[in-house]
């Protein structure tokens, strides 16, 4: 699974250049698809990586830059080093709208930078939250479609859940989750191992 980059800038509440530049520093992979290149003796096609650096005026914090962009480096999937693209000899174009980020990556980077959904307050500052309701949810989730491969990932859900409830204007934080989630996610990893 995957998030486009303007899923992931909705989902942190900022802008696509936020995400470049945190891929830029490592922090994140910025991914795509591709047809048949060649990169001097070897071909490549499908998944790769690509620089946020190398495409920087699509990343315009004003808006005005264009919305797709020559590649002439990539690194494939199953690769740690950057490649130039030598056929065809001036690269591909990239659409923004075609970039992604893996989901798990996605999770990490909001368990790392404590980023998952903030919680909504009541007026008076208290929460209450339908703690009973999660808990019927994860059990139909766990007995549908099993554990997700991380418990960010679960988390994740069940505040999704609760953004359903309410429209997304009452959610409690990740950290509330993961105390209610953890013994159940401990006690069914244990069973599994």
């Amino acid at each position: 699974m995957f998030f486009t980059l303007h899923e992931a800038s909705a989902r942190w509440g900022c802008s696509i250049a936020d995400i470049a530049g945190w891929a830029a520093v490592g922090k994140l992979k910025i991914m795509t698809g591709i047809g048949l290149v060649r990169c001097g003796d070897r071909i490549v096609i499908g998944q790769i990586t690509i620089s946020p650096m190398d495409l920087q005026p699509l990343f315009r914090r004003c808006g005005t830059g264009p919305v797709e962009g020559l590649v002439r480096r990539i690194m494939p999937s199953d690769s740690a080093h950057w490649l130039i693209i030598t056929e065809p000899p001036t690269g591909v174009i990239v659409a923004v709208a075609d970039m992604l980020i893996l989901a798990e990556d996605v999770f990490a980077f909001e368990e790392d930078h404590d980023m998952v959904r903030r919680p909504a307050t009541g007026a008076n500052g208290g929460t209450s939250y339908a703690w009973e309701g999660m808990n019927v949810a994860l059990i139909q989730r766990i007995h549908d479609r099993g554990l997700p491969a991380t418990q960010a990932e679960l988390i994740a859900e069940m505040q999704g859940w609760f953004a359903d409830q309410s429209d997304g204007m009452k959610m409690p934080d990740s950290r509330s989750i993961r105390r209610r989630i953890t013994p159940i996610w401990r006690a069914l990893r244990k069973e599994d191992a």
